[in-house]
């Protein structure tokens, strides 16, 4: 059984992200496929005193561009969003030790979006889950087709058995193919992630996983895949 997950790079992702890489055996970024603006592949949310803020990577783009090919506007945003992030998260139990990691992060020169994604992604799930699942880029793959077509094409190509898909991608999945390619498919299920302390309140899962780092540290995989066992 070789179970195998295909999603887009996003920016600082949030914690269901984390679940399904912890789910699979080979992960591939699906960074060469178009890019759409003011999606999760330049942006995400942190929770602030007056309400959830976007924090937004500016990105040179046509809108014919792939993600892979999509380039960073300036640097001045990378300043910005350590100290917005300071501001959220500087009072939270584990943020010294978070910090160091950030700075590092925002201290370097980025002039590729699907870099800077799947370098922070790799960092995160190494440094501060334990997740050992292979992190590939689908370009190697040369994929071809749209929609069922590409993922199958992937899937085959990387030698999956079962594949494991977010709950969005059953608007356009085809079921069937999947069975006739002998691969098993299965969606996500995102329920029933208990809550941790976390800064101004109300409670929202749907913020980076930079939050829950912040507040719980190195016990964040009982939050995201820990409480099911």
């Amino acid at each position: 059984m070789k179970t195998v997950a295909i999603i887009q790079s996003n920016y600082i992702p949030w914690k269901g992200y984390f679940d399904i890489i912890h789910d699979a055996d080979l992960f591939i970024f699906h960074d060469c496929v178009q890019f759409t603006k003011q999606d999760w592949r330049t942006r995400n949310k942190i929770k602030m005193l007056d309400g959830t803020k976007w924090l937004s990577v500016p990105v040179k783009a046509s809108k014919d561009s792939r993600i892979c090919d999509v380039t960073l506007s300036g640097d001045d945003w990378a300043g910005k969003h350590l100290r917005t992030l300071q501001h959220s998260l500087g009072k939270t139990p584990h943020w010294r030790e978070l910090e160091p990691f950030l700075a590092e992060i925002y201290g370097r020169t980025w002039t590729s979006l699907s870099e800077l994604n799947q370098t922070v992604i790799a960092r995160i799930c190494r440094d501060w889950l334990g997740i050992e699942t292979e992190l590939v880029d689908s370009r190697p793959y040369e994929a071809t087709g749209a929609k069922t077509d590409r993922v199958l094409d992937l899937l085959v190509k990387a030698g999956a058995t079962r594949y494991i898909s977010g709950p969005a991608a059953k608007d356009y999945l085809e079921p069937a193919r999947f069975v006739e390619a002998g691969i098993e498919l299965v969606y996500k299920d995102y329920a029933g992630y208990p809550e941790y302390p976390q800064p101004h309140p109300p409670f929202d899962h749907y913020v980076t996983i930079l939050d829950l780092l912040a507040c719980v540290g190195r016990d964040a995989p009982k939050y995201i895949w820990g409480w099911r066992s």
